[in-house]
């Protein structure tokens, strides 16, 4: 059984089920590593601060994936005293598993909060969030935390639970799911993507919902001329879509974002390339193709003709504002948003200065391909075999200025360690050569 395509889509359902909580005084804990991009989805959605809330289950010593208990922050303690007796597991044994991870959980409160405070949750409404919950060790450990620190109401929420967990689960005021089945064999099998999420992303996940609450850093340089950092609302086809703009001062060239298979704006792995593009002295617009409901319709995630056309009113929308009006216009898709924005590119309206795809589906595009004038930078993880055919195919197709630059032994979201990375760094070179006049590039 299959549920969600991603812990992206997982968070923005589940946030969904939240908004009841919309307007009260909330903290959002994720639980690293895998529940902190669902918890994101929630806070970003409850406009609300987020934070982690570090635990490590402790597994049997001859089967580690097997919890007999958990520690969190603050010292709290949880041994399932049933599969201690049921493993035959010693108190020594427990002792030494529990002083091992207690090691790793101190390193990992440091690796997540380098020169960052916990946020008090002092008489506030928490809301715990995890990717899943097997058999809720780590789930009651982080409850008793949130309580230890001061928390009035306790709410875990989470898009899928074991029935049977769902039955037993004490420490939490409320329980807020999205499915409970009674077949659970591993959080993994109700998702079609479930990498691993690193401390990295977990880092820029936490930094950019702090930039969310408190604006932009550098307000004392008053006397440089602002740039724009705002989250935006766009409308069309009557209804609204979100998106953050993020401008420097005179901005030259804007890259909208166009996201796929579900993803969304607060995607960490486009964030992160975002941070990249800005470094670089290019304005970004991150935004979403979908309303929460639309994607609720698959067969929305894979209509690229109507991605396509929003992405094409968007651009309409972007230079028509005073600041933008001027500015040249690059497109960069991911997997079927790639497809979107090539599509968009080939309309002869939008003008646009520059594409790049990072592992996407080009071929998607289909007849549109030939129409497309902008140069193209199509970034492909050579392990990522499939899509890496699909793309030379689609190579075919293009009658402008175009590139294939594999990224030897990434696989298909860029996971590896530098993979990320060299694509960002790719796309960066490309859009600074077609966005950003010579007088004005940003230094080597």
């Amino acid at each position: 059984m299959v549920l969600f395509t991603d812990r992206v889509e997982a968070g923005r359902r589940l946030a969904l089920q939240l908004d009841y909580l919309r307007g009260q005084d909330i903290v959002v804990l994720g639980i690293p590593r895998g529940g902190v991009p669902v918890a994101y989805e929630v806070a970003a959605s409850l406009d609300v601060p987020l934070d982690v809330i570090v635990v490590r289950k402790l597994g049997v010593p001859f089967q580690p994936e097997f919890a007999m208990g958990a520690i969190g922050e603050g010292g709290e303690q949880l041994i399932d005293e049933s599969t201690v007796a049921l493993t035959g597991v010693t108190d020594a044994e427990v002792s030494a598993v529990e002083a091992r991870e207690r090691v790793n959980l101190d390193a990992r409160v440091e690796r997540l909060r380098p020169g960052r405070d916990r946020i008090p949750l002092d008489g506030k409404t928490v809301v715990i969030v995890d990717d899943g919950v097997a058999t809720g060790a780590t789930a009651r450990v982080a409850c008793d935390v949130a309580r230890r620190f001061g928390a009035a109401t306790v709410i875990l929420a989470v898009p899928v639970i074991a029935a049977s967990t769902r039955a037993e689960m004490t420490g939490a005021d409320d329980i807020v799911y999205l499915a409970a089945p009674e077949t659970f064999w591993a959080v993994g099998q109700f998702y079609t993507d479930f990498s691993a999420t690193t401390d990295d992303e977990v880092a820029r996940l936490l930094d950019e919902a702090a930039r969310r609450l408190t604006g932009p850093s550098g307000a004392g340089d008053s006397d440089l001329e602002p740039g724009v950092d705002d989250e935006v609302e766009i409308p069309v086809d009557t209804v609204p879509l979100n998106g953050h703009l993020h401008l420097p001062a005179s901005p030259t060239g804007v890259v909208l974002f166009a996201h796929g298979s579900g993803s969304s704006r607060h995607s960490p792995r486009n964030q992160y390339v975002a941070d990249v593009l800005f470094e670089a002295g290019l304005g970004i617009l991150l935004f979403d193709l979908l309303t929460p409901e639309e994607e609720l319709d698959r067969g929305n995630v894979f209509d690229i003709e109507l991605l396509g056309r929003r992405l094409v009113a968007v651009t309409g929308w972007l230079t028509d504002r005073s600041d933008t009006a001027g500015c040249r216009i690059g497109y960069f898709g991911a997997s079927t948003g790639a497809a979107a924005a090539l599509w968009a590119a080939g309309d002869a309206e939008t003008h646009t200065a520059a594409v790049v795809s990072r592992g996407g589906r080009p071929d998607l595009a289909g007849t549109r391909l030939p129409l497309v004038t902008a140069p193209t930078l199509l970034i492909v993880g050579g392990a990522d075999i499939t899509v890496l055919e699909g793309n030379r195919e689609a190579q075919k197709h293009l009658r402008c200025e175009n590139r294939l630059a594999v990224i030897p032994g990434a696989t298909h979201l860029f996971e590896e360690p530098g993979a990320l990375g060299a694509a960002a760094e790719l796309a960066a070179d490309w859009f600074a050569g077609h966005l950003v006049p010579p007088n004005t590039a940003e230094p080597a």
